[in-house]
């Protein structure tokens, strides 16, 4: 029995350390960690009783306007390096354009937040997952850089970080080599405090209000309502993916 008790001392022991120098390393390379498959204490657990989403009117949105891009870059600490085909980018402005009649229509593109996402499926580390609420996010300290889910993604939404970074922000964790994308500004949904995406707030801001957030599944959210009173559209909705994010007015 005592050597059973100490078998068990070991493992726990083990364990322990395991845990403990995984979070080293994760110091060391100036990384935050944050368990994002579970909100924080301030909010309601993760559960699949809400659907985080958005409805997006391109009739609204300023061809030009590039509010929602910035809010993002500032809100996660995403810089440039003057290398657009590389440089990390969460959300883009992007001109979609009816071939039968030259309509033009000037709309932001992000993660889509599937429900049934690709990005998650080609990951062999789980490091792409989907929360409960329908967020999809990367955990870095998983996260080898293989890049199988950015050749996945049909919407291009993901970007790889190719160089150090400095000066991070604390409740957006990133790291060179690892990949990254549009995760609903997380901290904020998850302080429980009913705070919005950067990129929402700044179309609001700015006057346009183009970008509606809120609970897909909640009957009475005016996101929800919206939803169910007005024509909308998933982009590649061939896939069937069930997408978080739907446009209308294309």
């Amino acid at each position: 029995m005592a050597g059973a008790h100490k078998s068990l001392a070991d493992r726990s022991r083990r364990r322990f350390l395991a845990k403990a120098g995984v979070a080293a390393a994760g110091l060391a390379a100036g990384m935050r960690f944050i368990d994002f498959p579970h909100a924080n204490a301030a909010s309601d657990p993760v559960t699949g009783a809400r659907r985080w989403g958005m409805l997006i009117d391109a009739d609204k949105c300023a061809r030009g306007c590039n509010a929602c891009v910035t809010a993002c870059n500032d809100e996660h600490g995403i810089q440039g390096q003057g290398r657009p085909e590389t440089d990390a980018q969460w959300i883009r402005k992007v001109t979609l354009r009816d071939n039968a009649t030259g309509r033009e229509t000037s709309l932001p593109l992000m993660c889509q937040h599937c429900e049934h996402p690709p990005c998650v499926d080609v990951c062999p580390t789980g490091a792409s997952f989907r929360r409960a609420d329908g967020i999809v996010l990367v955990d870095k300290h998983s996260c080898i850089g293989c890049r199988y889910c950015m050749l996945a993604c049909p919407y291009k939404a993901r970007s790889f970080v190719h160089e150090e970074l400095t000066d991070q922000k604390p409740w957006s964790p990133r790291g060179k080599g690892t990949v990254e994308s549009c995760n609903l500004c997380v901290h904020r949904i998850d302080e429980g405090s009913g705070r919005i995406p950067a990129c929402a707030e700044a179309c609001a801001r700015e006057g346009h209000k183009a970008i509606l957030f809120g609970d897909m599944n909640n009957p009475t959210s005016t996101l929800a309502k919206e939803l169910a009173d007005d024509d909308s559209q998933e982009l590649r909705a061939d896939l069937g993916l069930n997408t978080g994010i739907r446009y209308e007015d294309l």
